[in-house]
């Protein structure tokens, strides 16, 4: 036990915080009693803010834990993922983010429903909720065990204190609460890494000692250009692979896409995702400088007690204890960052399952339910997937580095969901029976590849960590070197299914989504594909006519497929209203819809409207809203 008074008092203000920045919106404002305020914050969120909770939300415990462990394992090699950033961020603000906003949604999955059909939404709605769930066992679980590894707590009452102050505060103060403890929670990360870095490469004797270690032991990895899939990280895998990561979780992910709904303007909400970017790097480069000075650390000085580091992702809050134990209330400040990491990305997702099960699953079968009722039963949701995420917390055990493990669950679940959104956005032909044929497909073969490659790992036992200590050339000093060895038969070259469940987890998004998409367009156009003017041009990034700007302008309408300009709608929209006006009894009355539409911009979100007034046809139904009238 390596705690002190302070850093138990340090660790307890934390959760002391949140719990009250919970209970202080649950008793200001509008104390959380309609489902705006509750699920999007009354869309009155800052840039600074949503930027730091979008920030926070992903970053979490498994990046404070695995990416230090991988670079200690691997070498530097994982930074490279930092090059999938520029897309993997640029394409959710320039298109995704813009539609999602004007469109004025709650819930990223009514755009299946306005694209497809209901079904298609539902489909993707319970997808969503199964990924989410497994991932927040992983978040859950992981700073848990390494943190009662090295203090003696027992682990399940970790598990359960961080699961109850989580749960309360995101029941208690809904989106608002989120996003502002996820505030302070990404400046107590910061801190936290920032402590060890600066008193790890003190100890080891200055940052050019650092590196010069980590030259001389070839821990600083090159460019490697293999293009084989099954290796586990190259530039191609990490830097292509990467961007559609990036895209499943900045693009299309409910947790995300509420936050750049929550924003004030469409602007705000495209600048926080903009400004995400440097965040990211930099968040990237201390978790991989924490790795390089853990490593030198451990070139010079013995491990003490090997056998408390009984998984990888355990080394790393050793380490900080080890270095620490000297500085009382900093051991705290880190474990506090280790747990903000946590706390912010599981609130996310309480707030956002809460969000995708009421209005997807509940409002829909229910549409006279009460504001007050609706506010309730959301705050009841959060409250019930709090609970089951304690629950998630023990499967998570199984699934090995947690790095690995949560980057497998978005690239398996994450992927065929990102594929749905990108027929939906760019191939303006496909139907609703190419969309959920193509969600099946991708879906099978990701879990086909997951428990096929989680199954074969478990059938080949591998060695714990273990340390190889020889003499060093300086001062009588031993030198340590940790390894992760497997056995001789994971070595052995291998053929067939076996190959084919190796492939490297950084491929499992691109992979998935390319399935969704090829099956989706090959049913769509096999079954009669949706013509141009049935779809709503608000609902479509035509990409061809952009990327093809240079060609003349017969040749890029055709590449619109049909689809009507934004404007076209708007008047035919218009012309109908007008005449329904004069031929109504009383024409004075003035419609919002059509004064949003006659003023060439939007007034409001008003959704239920009819097909009829629409402008255009839906032959699957479902909700028309009137947004602002940009062209996409």
């Amino acid at each position: 036990m390596w705690f002190t008074a302070v850093d138990y008092i340090i660790f307890a203000l934390l959760l002391i915080l949140s719990s009250a920045i919970g209970l202080y919106y649950a008793l200001s404002g509008g104390k959380q009693r309609t489902t705006q305020e509750f699920l999007l914050a009354n869309r009155n969120m800052g840039f600074l803010p949503v930027t730091l909770s979008l920030l926070a939300t992903f970053q979490s415990a498994v990046a404070i834990l695995g990416v230090p462990s991988e670079i200690y394992r691997s070498g530097t090699e994982y930074w490279f993922l930092g090059c999938s950033y520029i897309l993997g961020l640029l394409i959710p603000a320039c298109v995704f983010v813009p539609v999602f906003y004007r469109l004025r949604l709650t819930s990223t999955y009514e755009y299946l429903e306005l694209r497809f059909s209901k079904k298609v939404r539902i489909c993707g709605t319970i997808t969503f909720i199964f990924q989410m769930v497994i991932y927040m066992g992983v978040v859950l679980y992981a700073p848990a065990l390494a943190f009662s590894a090295v203090t003696g707590f027992s682990l399940w009452g970790v598990v359960l204190t961080m699961g109850l102050v989580c749960t309360l505060y995101t029941t208690l103060g809904g989106l608002k609460a989120v996003i502002w403890t996820d505030v302070i929670q990404t400046l107590v990360m910061f801190a936290g890494q920032l402590a060890v870095i600066i008193v790890g490469t003190a100890k080891v004797g200055g940052i050019q000692d650092v590196w010069a270690i980590a030259v001389n032991n070839s821990m600083i990895s090159g460019i490697n250009f293999n293009p084989d899939p099954f290796v586990r990280h190259s530039i191609w895998s990490l830097g292509i692979g990467g961007i559609f990561l990036m895209l499943s979780l900045y693009g299309v992910n409910q947790a995300q896409v509420q936050r750049y709904l929550s924003s004030r303007t469409e602007k705000e909400a495209v600048m926080s995702c903009y400004a995400v970017f440097p965040c990211q790097q930099l968040v990237l480069g201390l978790g991989c400088l924490t790795g390089l000075v853990m490593f030198a650390y451990y070139q010079k000085n013995e491990i003490q007690n090997p056998e408390m580091i009984k998984v990888p992702d355990q080394m790393v809050l050793y380490f900080v204890m080890d270095i620490l134990q000297d500085f009382p209330g900093l051991p705290g400040l880190f474990v506090a960052c280790l747990f903000s990491g946590a706390l912010s990305t599981i609130s996310s997702a309480f707030n956002s399952l809460a969000t995708v099960t009421m209005e997807d699953l509940i409002k829909p079968h229910f549409p006279n339910l009460t504001e007050s009722r609706a506010t309730l039963i959301s705050k009841g949701l959060a409250l019930k997937y709090g609970l089951l995420c304690l629950g998630m917390a023990y499967i998570s055990s199984l699934m090995g580095p947690v790095l690995q493990a949560a980057l497998s669950i978005f690239g398996i679940v994450g992927g065929p969901l990102l594929g749905i959104f990108c027929l939906g956005f760019f191939f303006p032909f496909t139907n609703s029976i190419g969309a959920i044929t193509g969600l099946l497909a991708g879906l099978i073969m990701a879990f086909w590849i997951g428990i096929g490659s989680f199954v074969d790992r478990m059938s080949v036992p591998t060695a714990a960590p273990i340390l190889n200590v020889t003499s060093a050339p300086e001062g009588g000093n031993l030198t340590v070197v940790t390894t992760l060895l497997t056995s001789a038969a994971a070595a052995q070259s291998i053929s067939g299914l076996k190959k084919f469940y190796s492939l490297s987890y950084m491929w499992y998004s691109a992979h998935n989504s390319t399935t969704v998409v090829i099956v989706g367009i090959i049913v769509s156009l096999l079954t009669g594909p949706t013509k141009g003017r049935d779809v709503n041009p608000h609902t479509v990034y035509l990409v061809l006519p952009k990327l093809l700007f240079f060609l003349p302008e017969e040749y890029k309408e055709r590449l619109r497929f049909g689809v009507p300009h934004i404007a076209e709608v708007g008047e035919r929209h218009a012309c109908r209203l007008l005449k329904d006006k004069s031929d109504s009894p009383n024409p004075n009355v003035e419609d919002k819809a059509s004064n949003g539409f006659l003023n060439g911009h939007a007034k409001g979100a008003e959704k239920d409207m009819e097909e009829n007034d629409s402008g255009f046809s839906r032959p699957n139904g479902g909700h028309s809203y009137v947004v602002q009238e940009t062209s996409l």
